[in-house]
């Protein structure tokens, strides 16, 4: 399959003279009035090329595309639409001829059938699945027994030993289970046989706002188990009361440990602007110590009015963090909107952008900025356009799939796959889809027996599972 990041093509457009669009006008319909008499109602071609395939003209970039569409190609019979589409508009038409073609181009990916072997580029893969159960299972990960613990949005936390006996775990904070929110991560301490603490984060629910509608914030607690029970919880982050306004939107929640750090993100919450103000949590990655003191070197600890928990900002909805295994590096997954989801290394300080930059769309097809990079705003290292919808990842560590080791895998919602990245130099050079069409993949990570495993899950029965992915030997 040819990569993801290959679009940006010749826009040939009948030679016609077209008014100006409002800014607010949906990008199929721009796409209709202006583009679709030439290169067909689906983009397939017509009187023009084919949008769909990779044959383009030009070096295959954005800029390609947006200059094209903005001043014409007169060899091509291509009039100029910059006097008629504003820059925001001619960015979504680059990001519904990527989104389009993309969904062509993996619809011919093989979807496998759970419990059969299939093929990738390095390896051959046997799924089993692990267990199924009603709800969505939002995360997991293994106690160093070789047990597996995970969540379940709607409030349960679960315990599953090596012989396959599931306990549910009593007495776990009570969960706000509105919109995206519920019980999110879960992460056992890496010195977890010293100290048995295993950390959560969820929705909480804290109030009312001014229309008397309940409001809440994502909170973050440690806490042990023992006897099957939740027992000695701490509260280790919760906003500012002021600052709480979340109506049940982009809660985030991922934790990453590295030494006695605890980093965890936090979503715009619905209110992108916020991402940009240091005096909020929402739109951040954040730092602390793992007992929830405030390390004194974060990047805003004594910068006046700043919440001195944040790491970096601009960030819409992190869904993904990880420490990488060799360089201790921070990585995460970003949600974008209609386009530009995102794979960010996490450095002290760094504003992302959201949303004065950003590679999509508003989910309407509307503009939202023109800009996918200006000053002082940090590129991500790779992007999907379209949106895969990108949740949970891992480095693989283990010894089953030799070929894979040290590869980062990232769960994909929307598009139902599992991508299998290359980096070297902080930079991806591969991005293979090696499974697609199970189901909702919303967490990964590796397994003490060498096996990946992932979560699952399928809206319309609202059923989850959990399956293992073993090399075939």
């Amino acid at each position: 399959m040819k990569t993801i990041n290959y679009l940006a093509s010749i826009l040939v457009v009948a030679n016609t003279t077209t008014a100006a669009v409002s800014a607010n006008e949906k990008v199929e319909d721009v796409y209709k009035s202006n583009c679709a008499s030439c290169h067909g109602a689906q983009l397939q071609g017509a009187m023009a090329s084919s949008l769909l395939d990779a044959n383009w003209i030009t070096d295959g970039s954005d800029d390609a595309l947006t200059n094209a569409i903005k001043s014409g190609l007169v060899d091509r019979g291509m009039p100029a639409f910059g006097h008629a589409l504003s820059e925001e508009t001619i960015r979504t038409l680059v990001v519904y001829i990527r989104e389009t073609s993309y969904n062509a181009d993996t619809a011919k990916i093989q979807t496998p059938t759970l419990s059969k072997q299939f093929k990738t580029a390095l390896h051959d893969v046997n799924t089993r699945e692990v267990l199924s159960a009603s709800g969505i299972i939002w995360a997991m990960d293994f106690l160093p027994d070789g047990s597996l613990l995970y969540t379940l949005r709607e409030g349960e936390l679960w315990h599953l030993n090596p012989k396959g006996k599931r306990t549910k775990i009593k007495e776990t904070p009570e969960v706000w289970h509105r919109g995206q929110g519920g019980l999110l991560d879960v992460l056992p301490d890496p010195d977890y046989l010293k100290n048995g603490w295993i950390y959560l984060s969820y929705s909480k629910k804290t109030g009312k706002n001014e229309a008397n509608r309940d409001i809440g914030i994502t909170a973050i607690v440690r806490g042990k188990i023992k006897n099957g029970q939740w027992t000695e919880q701490q509260t280790l982050f919760e906003a500012p009361k002021q600052t709480h306004k979340n109506r049940g939107w982009h809660f985030g929640s991922r934790f990453a440990i590295d030494g006695n750090y605890l980093y965890f993100t936090n979503g715009d919450e619905g209110h992108q602007d916020d991402a940009q103000n240091l005096k909020t949590q929402n739109g951040k990655i954040h730092r602390i110590y793992k007992d929830g003191r405030i390390p004194k070197d974060n990047p805003f600890y004594n910068q006046k009015d700043s919440l001195k928990t944040i790491w970096t900002y601009g960030n819409r909805n992190p869904q993904g963090l990880v420490i990488h295994p060799t360089t201790n590096q921070v990585w995460s997954t970003e949600h974008g909107p209609r386009g530009g989801d995102e794979l960010n290394l996490i450095n002290k300080g760094v504003n992302y952008g959201w949303p004065k930059v950003t590679f999509g769309m508003n989910y309407d097809g509307s503009p939202i900025t023109p800009h996918t990079d200006l000053p002082g705003m940090q590129l991500p290292v790779h992007q999907w356009t379209p949106s895969i919808a990108v949740a949970g990842m891992n480095f693989y560590t283990g010894k089953q799939f030799k070929n894979w080791e040290g590869d980062l895998f990232v769960g994909s919602l929307a598009k139902k796959q599992l991508h299998r990245l290359r980096i070297k130099n902080n930079r991806v050079v591969d991005d293979e889809i090696i499974l697609k069409g199970l189901g909702r993949i919303r967490d990964v990570v590796t397994a003490p027996t060498g096996e990946l495993y992932i979560t699952i899950n399928d809206r319309k029965s609202n059923q989850s599972k959990i399956v293992a992915l073993s090399a075939v030997k």
